[in-house]
């Protein structure tokens, strides 16, 4: 064996790629470790065949835990062909998912914004919650510039800001911003608002950028968009999550447990035990679940499914299995290049009846005779 140190700075790092070559390496692994194995990726990746191996799974035996140590156990596991490697995109694709996380991290921020906004009103007792279903709408951000600017609203203002279509009548809405905003909660709204307009600004961009980037997967997106619950933003998602090549997964159900949309194994002694989910890709289990919830309204396949599993095993579990069945269905649609076909919300109910019918005509072909149960014959 042959041990040696390097820095992480790109020098460090070129020297490393420099000596691994001169002992003819063609693999290499390490540890995933936060976002410190990045920078080493980066560099031997166009080099050598690099392998990125979960931490829970190449762990040491305790007590010989040493960084030297763990370099040895790692290439003694990798020789054996003992690693299984890590999930990592192609570079295209982790740019993209960058970007598809710091929107929702910005729409996170942006919400947080509109929260501390709906406080400060309620401590000025102006009360525009009670007229205007969204307050940062077409006449409820008229009305919020105003009163941060200091002006003097009257009712022929109001009917120049409220928009036709508003639900609450005019005098209702004066009622309701009737308060006791101060200069302080004037120079608060200020400073919120400016921050909810940068944040607006720096989504619509972010959004420009990934529709650059998903450019090259314009099929993709229409294919997965064509699924219940799934839109545009999701679909750009699911893509920066888990790539468009279904080959790196050995199936759907893999896929699903990489998300951590799996039930995990608790078995000892002949005995299963309760276990939650696994842990996996959470940006990729969040945008499941929501698409999940997206179907609420609808009457397909995916809300029938979320509903029959809520009668037996609760909200939380329905949700987490129709967004299982979900990403199945992205996994089957991307390996397959074909588009989504609904089969109705009574599907399983459909399936179950033909495969009665099936037993049946079976069961006459043996020589047997089926009579009708006293529940079909009521």
């Amino acid at each position: 064996k042959v041990i040696e140190t390097f820095t992480t700075t790109t020098s460090g790092l070129l020297s490393l790629s420099d000596w691994l070559s001169s002992f003819k390496v063609t693999d290499v692994v390490m540890e995933s470790t936060g976002i410190y194995w990045k920078p080493v990726w980066n560099i031997l990746e166009d080099t050598f065949h690099p392998v990125l191996a979960n931490a829970r799974h190449v762990k040491n035996v305790p007590g010989r835990k040493t960084d030297v140590k763990d370099a040895e156990w790692l290439a003694k596991l990798l020789r054996s062909g003992l690693i299984e490697g890590n999930f990592v995109p192609p570079e295209g694709i982790r740019d993209l998912r960058d970007l598809t996380r710091y929107r929702k991290k910005l729409i996170h921020t942006r919400t947080s914004e509109r929260n501390r906004i709906h406080k400060i009103l309620q401590d000025g007792n102006v009360k525009l919650t009670s007229v205007f279903s969204d307050i940062f709408g077409l006449s409820g951000s008229r009305i919020l510039e105003a009163i941060i600017n200091g002006e003097k609203i009257e009712i022929h203002d109001l009917r120049k800001m409220v928009d036709g279509r508003a639900k609450s009548s005019i005098n209702e809405i004066a009622e309701a911003i009737n308060g006791r905003i101060r200069r302080h909660h004037r120079d608060m709204l200020h400073y919120h608002w400016e921050h909810i307009s940068y944040l607006d600004k720096a989504i619509e961009d972010l959004e420009e950028q990934i529709d650059q980037l998903l450019s090259p997967y314009r099929k993709e997106v229409e294919l997965l968009d064509a699924i219940p619950g799934v839109n545009k933003a999701a679909a750009a998602t699911f893509i920066a999550e888990m790539g468009v090549d279904m080959t790196v997964f050995k199936s759907a159900k893999h896929l699903a447990s990489w998300a951590g949309l799996s039930p995990g194994n608790n078995e000892s002694a002949g005995k299963k035990k309760t276990s939650k989910t696994t842990q996996g890709n959470k940006a990729l289990k969040t945008i499941a679940v929501e698409c999940a919830l997206a179907t609420s309204k609808q009457n397909n396949r995916i809300a029938s499914h979320r509903k029959r599993i809520t009668k037996r095993q609760g909200k939380m579990k329905a949700r987490v299995a129709s967004a299982h069945l979900i990403l199945t269905i992205a996994y089957n649609i991307l390996k397959t290049g074909e588009p989504y076909q609904e089969l109705g919300p009574d599907y399983v109910h459909q399936k179950q009846q033909n495969k009665e019918i099936k037993m049946i005509e079976y069961l006459k072909k043996k020589g047997y005779t089926v009579a009708p149960s006293e529940k079909e014959t009521a």
